[in-house]
């Protein structure tokens, strides 16, 4: 536990609770005191993620949501009319297709956008008004160092990220100065399945080895190396740590948006 990040008392809802990157934000808010909410479409992946965390001794529910239709989100809400959450970790999206524009058809361009923007926008909206009325609150948008370089063949990923950091900048201006914090974090490549399929996928496009598709890739980072969904989640109770910030991206990326 980050000893200057206390959150006992307050609720957190985590999007994506069920993936690697969201098991990792819910094990390090609960370790900090945090009730925890664990979102997702998997209900067998929420369960044995909460079951973890109260094992442990923390506390944690789960509900099943598409953040991506609004009628499931509107459910959500009315499920969780008995919670008071006031920090709000969008972590939700989807990869999308690995092939060239050209290529990709308009479904997956708009599933991406709809997961990985639109996702974003409904949580938000459905969660931000009892934080405007108790007049504090935090929200965290996971976006990615691929909003902020190019990464080739990954056009509608890259354009939902740098999407979401706008979004994230303004909601900032619109709601910091009623006391609600908006941030976003943006990791480079976290080791992990999701990564583990586009390596994949880049070799059949490329004729190179899902090896050496790796290694390529973490060749761009100043490190040399992919992140942890831990090192994530520390920089996760890093900010929250951080009462001035609003308004802000943190780059945890192993260096990935230095020059080459």
């Amino acid at each position: 536990m980050n000893p200057h990040t206390d959150l006992h008392g307050r609720t957190a809802l985590i999007t994506g609770g069920g993936g690697p990157l969201g098991r990792a934000f819910a094990s390090s808010l609960s370790d900090a005191g945090a009730r925890v909410i664990l979102v997702g479409r998997d209900e067998a992946a929420l369960a044995d993620a909460a079951a973890r965390i109260t094992k442990e001794g923390g506390e944690a529910r789960t509900a099943v949501c598409d953040v991506s239709a609004p009628e499931s989100v509107r459910a959500l809400s009315s499920q969780l009319t008995d919670e008071n959450v006031s920090l709000l970790v969008n972590n939700a999206g989807v990869a999308g297709p690995v092939k060239p524009l050209v290529d990709i058809e308009p479904d997956e361009w708009d599933d991406v956008f709809a997961a990985n923007v639109r996702g974003v926008y409904l949580m938000c909206r459905a969660f931000l008004p009892p934080m405007l009325t108790a007049g504090r609150g935090d929200i965290v948008n996971i976006a990615s160092v691929s909003g902020k370089r190019p990464l080739l063949h990954r056009t509608p990923y890259t354009a939902s990220k740098m999407a979401l950091l706008g979004l994230t900048r303004t909601l900032a201006g619109e709601v910091g100065p009623q006391g609600v914090a908006v941030n976003s974090l943006s990791p480079g490549p976290v080791r992990g399945p999701r990564m583990d399929r586009n390596f994949r996928l880049t070799a059949q496009l490329t004729g190179c080895t899902p090896e050496e598709a790796e290694r390529d890739f973490a060749s761009r980072a100043a490190l040399g190396r992919l992140v942890e969904a831990d090192e994530v989640a520390r920089a996760l109770l890093a900010m929250l740590a951080m009462p001035g910030l609003c308004g802000a991206d943190i780059d945890l990326s192993a260096g990935m948006i230095a020059p080459a």
